[in-house]
């Protein structure tokens, strides 16, 4: 999924996203370690999406909030 995509959705679809992308990761690891899992590169393709909404979700929140929050909590 691109991050043009996830800019475009509303809040509550980008949590259904993050929580899509985590179950779906849970079980891709589950597999994984049962020895079930084929494509073992849907994983990092999975983390990396899931990475891409989080980093939406917390870019709508740092505009919202003024952008005052930095790196290592410093201001």
């Amino acid at each position: 999924m691109k991050a043009k995509e996830l800019k475009e959705l509303t809040p509550e679809e980008l949590a259904d996203k993050y929580r899509g992308f985590k179950d779906e990761l849970f079980n891709l690891r589950f597999q994984l370690a049962t020895g079930q899992l084929e494509k073992v590169d849907r994983i990092r393709q999975v983390r990396r999406d899931l990475a891409r909404v989080l980093t939406v979700m917390h870019q709508r929140t740092a505009a919202t909030t003024g952008g005052s929050e930095t790196a290592g909590g410093r201001k």
